[in-house]
């Protein structure tokens, strides 16, 4: 990605639309679904594994209402960027956006449809942290015209809470989830394991917890100790490689039990309850996203673009409503294009078609048959001639799998 900075180091505006729509390396045919991205830095606390753009509220009260009008600023300078598009599904993520009040989410959501042509049956997911709950606030979100909650339980064990830094406590989480479940026809909860002292027995006491309330989706994640994070700095002790691998197969058994279907490496859902907006992500699908760090990827006819937006809230908030909140805009180089398409798609246990691969990238499936040829060799994938789908091993290896395509370029 390239910065964009004026003489006196503020971020521009983006390039003019006529650019995006000029001439380029690609020749895409179609343009791929359309989602909106927003978020909300804010939490009441940094976690020690994350490494979000997410910025603790220190002092004062959440400026809710500023940062509103300088995402709407945002939006409206982006919209000749997707005009005529329709928005399939809205994501609003953080940070913690349940620190927003229920009556700032419903001036949100209605400021978003006085602008955007969204899809009758527009799905539009909340993240939600048990530590920010309220009943009110869970049922104020529903009419606001959220449709689906994300709940970020991460444990149900007090001690494993403490340990990955969360502000909730047990009786908190399990109030939570009830909640959302009473006030939402469909929700997801995020879990993570191999967590520093976690037992195989303590994971599966983590899941059944889960499981009995129903869900029809649930997110569950490896703890990773990621760059500039606290527990980079101050790793906790984790169970080993093996144990984790023993863990994600416990994972998979239980919930198969319960009728949901593994359909991407993190994801389980039942019928009918797959999280629209991810998958338009992982199936390489376009986003904008507005908000301070947000990132888009937006096609046109001859080009794929990423944007970023400027980090900082403050600098965000200025920025947007003086109409550059963009700090980096470029095309996605052409050899670039098969390793990001395949960091997605191959997530997905259902694979991709080789139709949508030369959609969404332009390039011809010629171009990464030198990639699939040798994952297939690997037994990491298997294909025919619509489709390529990631074996069990390929799940398993999945970034000796994506790092095939990383060189291969037509």
């Amino acid at each position: 990605m390239i910065p964009i900075a004026t003489a006196n180091g503020e971020p521009s505006a983006v390039r003019d639309v006529l650019q995006y729509m000029g001439a380029g390396v690609l020749q895409l045919n179609a343009l791929p679904p359309l989602s909106l991205y927003v978020h909300i830095p804010w939490c009441l606390k940094k976690c020690p594994y994350c490494d979000f753009n997410s910025h603790e509220l220190v002092a004062g009260s959440l400026p809710d209402r500023r940062y509103i009008e300088a995402l709407l600023a945002d939006l409206e300078a982006a919209l000749p960027l997707i005009w005529g598009r329709t928005v399939h599904s809205i994501f609003i993520g953080g940070g913690t956006p349940s620190m927003l009040a229920p009556d700032a989410v419903d001036r949100l959501v209605g400021d978003l449809r006085a602008r955007l042509p969204l899809e009758p049956q527009c799905e539009i997911t909340m993240e939600a942290n048990p530590g920010t709950f309220e009943k009110e606030r869970f049922r104020g979100y529903a009419q606001a015209g959220v449709t689906r909650l994300s709940v970020g339980v991460q444990s149900f064990n007090d001690a494993h809470l403490r340990a990955i830094g969360r502000v909730h406590d047990s009786a908190q989480a399990l109030a939570a989830v009830q909640e959302a479940a009473r006030s939402f026809g469909t929700f997801n909860l995020d879990l993570m394991y191999a967590l520093p002292g976690q037992t195989m027995e303590q994971l599966g006491e983590d899941v059944a917890t889960a499981l009995a309330f129903m869900p029809p989706h649930i997110s569950i994640y490896h703890l990773t100790i990621e760059p500039n994070t606290y527990f980079a700095k101050f790793p906790p002790t984790i169970p080993e490689d093996d144990t984790a691998y023993a863990m994600l197969d416990r994972i998979t058994e239980q919930t198969g039990l319960q009728g949901l279907e593994r359909y991407e490496v993190s994801a389980y859902a039942k019928a009918g309850h797959r999280c629209r907006h991810n998958l338009n992500y992982w199936q390489f699908g376009d986003y904008l996203g507005i908000g301070a760090g947000a990132h888009s990827k937006l096609s046109f006819a001859h080009r794929v673009v990423r944007q970023v937006r400027l980090r900082d809230p403050q600098k965000y908030m200025d920025g947007a409503l003086r109409g550059n909140a963009v700090t980096q805009d470029d095309d996605v180089p052409r050899a670039d294009l098969p390793f990001e398409y395949m960091l997605n798609a191959l997530r997905l246990r259902d694979g991709f078609a080789l139709r949508d691969f030369s959609e969404r990238t332009g390039l011809s499936v010629t171009s990464i048959e030198k990639a699939l040829s040798q994952a297939e060799h690997k037994g990491l994938i298997a294909r025919d001639l619509q489709r390529v789908r990631p074996t069990d091993r390929g799940f398993d290896f999945l970034s000796d799998l994506q790092a095939l395509f990383l060189s291969n370029t037509e």
